[in-house]
């Protein structure tokens, strides 16, 4: 495997969302369709796995493919209630939804750059949602099997305005992922994971100051 290999392997996937019903796809959505498209290659949609699922196996280029995305198990939904209240019925203000994802592995010096196109929509409750929404997505990429291990992981936030339509779509392009490239062995276990992360939008704690040490004694 020589340095400055390029690589590319792109899919779009599409799952079920919606608030028991599905979603029709507005001339707004349509055009990020497009944009996916034309950003990974133009290739036709496909059913994404259900969240937790294995897999498919992918076709590699040369001995490397770009790992299949899937939905982490527990993370394919994002609802927000009103303050105090849990995230139902009457209460929930939006719930937001992952509806179509891609990706694109570039290959260089032993190291792979991903991005990770994801789609969704964010429905407004009953509550009625914010004039503008923060959507916190995580992606990571993790080698399966026994013992799972994460090899790199990575929150991004993206901010969705509201309309008295109730319905908007969002996109986001995670493109700086990082992480080296495995070995020919290995390559097949590995899987983006991604999905909504709402500790994302909790600021970091600072890290503690030094205790000041006590001045020596005469």
């Amino acid at each position: 495997m020589g340095d400055n290999r390029l690589f590319r392997v792109a899919v779009a996937a599409t799952v079920a969302a919606g608030l028991g019903c599905g979603f029709a796809q507005p001339a707004s959505a349509q055009s990020l369709t497009d944009r996916f498209k034309g950003l990974f290659g133009g290739k036709s949609d496909e059913p994404a796995p259900a969240p937790g699922a294995a897999p498919k196996p992918e076709q590699d280029t040369g001995g490397l493919s770009c790992p299949p995305v899937t939905i982490r198990h527990g993370a394919s939904t994002y609802a927000v209630g009103l303050p105090g209240k849990q995230a139902i019925g009457n209460d929930l203000r939006f719930q937001a939804t992952i509806t179509k994802t891609a990706r694109e592995c570039d290959l260089n010096g032993g190291v792979i750059t991903a991005r990770i196109g994801i789609q969704g929509r964010i429905i407004a409750g009953p509550a009625g949602a914010p004039s503008s929404v923060q959507v916190p997505l995580r992606v990571a990429v993790v080698q399966g099997g026994i013992g799972e291990k994460t090899i790199a992981t990575k929150a991004y936030q993206t901010t969705v305005n509201m309309t008295e339509s109730g319905s908007e779509p969002f996109t986001l392009v995670a493109e700086d992922l990082v992480y080296p490239a495995p070995s020919a062995a290995a390559h097949d276990s590995y899987v983006f994971y991604i999905g909504f992360d709402p500790q994302a939008l909790k600021p970091e704690r600072p890290a503690p100051r030094p205790k000041k040490k006590p001045p020596p004694s005469q």
